[in-house]
Order: C-alpha cells, then structure tokens, then sequence
C-alpha cells in the first residue's frame, strides 16, 4: 500500500467551490483509477485555504504511470486545478507501522 500525500493551496474564499469541486473529482476520477484503495481529505482550521489530500495506491505506479500518464488525470486535474494557488507539492510513503 502507497500513500499518496498532497499538499494543496487554492486560492483565498474559495473554499466552498473547492470543497465540491474536489469531493467530485474523487468520486468521478480518481475512485475509478486502476489500483485506487481509498482517500482522504483534511482541510486546514489556521490556514482555511490549504487541504491535505491523502489517496492511497495498490503501488507506487498505480499512480505515477497508470493515473498520470492517463487522461483520467487531465479530467482530474481540469476539475480542482482552476482552485490552486500554486501547484501541489505531492510526495509518496510507505506505511512503517500503525495502531490496530
């Protein structure tokens, strides 16, 4: 299992419009990705316009080449990328341990 972790920043009194926009997106794109195992959301309480989007991978590549080398990922991205105030820093993690 992969964890995809995104660090996103839309721009200030969108929240609202985001908030749909990216519940969408989920639901239509990315839930139907080869490999997609669940995800995520968090929105920041001091920073209202920062998300943290946590998706979760079957692999690595499930992402980086299946999701992003597909227009699956273009249809994703034409739906919350008009809300970035700058692009996502996204990193990758493996799971090293966890509480039951």
């Amino acid at each position: 299992m992969i964890l995809e972790l995104a660090d996103i920043r839309i721009h200030p009194g969108q929240q609202e419009q985001f908030d749909a926009a990216i519940q969408r997106g989920l639901a239509e794109v990315i839930s139907q990705a080869k490999g997609f195992s669940g995800f995520k959301v968090n929105k920041g309480i001091e920073s209202p316009e920062r998300y943290i989007l946590m998706i979760f991978w079957e692999t690595l590549e499930n992402h980086t080449v299946d999701f992003r080398e597909s227009p699956a990922f273009l249809q994703w991205r034409s739906i919350v990328g008009p809300f970035f105030a700058a692009p996502p820093t996204v990193e990758h993690f493996s799971l090293l341990t966890k509480s039951s």
